[in-house]
């Protein structure tokens, strides 16, 4: 089973306000193992990043400038994603974003119900509890220090590991699938070898040994 664990980074919070997008990230996995498939890009979003958005990410509008806009990667974003579960921490932010750019390109929009919202299964799982991608990363013991500031791609990186906790899989380490002649087989054909060679007690150990069994085993301590 394909998924795409997916991010965005915007200019500001609310799309009623005019905000846009400015990075996308995505890793594919397969069976909860990542591909070596991603997709990334900025975007020059047409407008002025606020200066909350810029704390967050650090992307000013002078690095965007010459950047693509959203409609000259949105058929190659629609063909990474397609008939694939997308993976979101905080879904609606994401989604809602991304649908609004995918109808100003005059394109169809993501069916939410083909969208996972980690936010919602940390939150159902650890009720009460901070719920963050940092808080989440802490509680699971996974290194999040490369995240100086929200990029796309390092906290697609992150959330394919919470994710993986989170479904209470253990997180892979080693990708099989591509490494098929390297596989051990353990067949009942596999010959265990034993070391043959018989080490015998010597007359002074076989003397103590009985001395042992004659002096201390008269009784049953147990």
């Amino acid at each position: 089973m394909k998924e795409i664990i997916l991010d965005t980074e915007t200019t500001g919070l609310s799309v009623k306000e005019g905000h846009r997008i400015v990075e996308i990230g995505c890793i594919e996995l397969e069976d909860l193992v990542p591909t070596k498939n991603t997709f990334h890009c900025y975007l020059n979003p047409g407008r002025k990043v606020s200066e909350k958005a810029l704390e967050v990410h650090g992307y000013t509008d002078q690095f965007l400038s010459d950047k693509k806009k959203f409609i000259d990667v949105a058929d190659d974003l629609i063909t990474f994603i397609e008939n694939k579960k997308l993976i979101i921490h905080n879904a609606e932010f994401d989604i809602t974003h991304l649908n609004n750019e995918l109808k100003i390109a005059g394109k169809k929009i993501i069916d939410k119900s083909n969208v996972i919202d980690t936010l919602e299964i940390a939150r159902n799982k650890f009720p009460g509890s901070q719920i963050s991608l940092d808080a989440l990363c802490k509680r699971y013991r996974i290194d999040n220090s490369k995240r100086a500031k929200h990029t796309a791609l390092i906290d697609c990186e992150l959330l394919t590991k919470v994710y993986i906790n989170l479904i209470d899989q253990k997180e892979p380490s080693l990708d099989f699938k591509n490494n098929n002649d390297n596989i051990i087989n353990l067949s009942s054909k596999t010959k265990n070898i034993y070391s043959k060679k018989i080490i015998k007690p010597s007359e002074e150990e076989n003397k103590l040994h009985k001395h042992f069994l004659k002096n201390y085993l008269k009784k049953n301590f147990f």
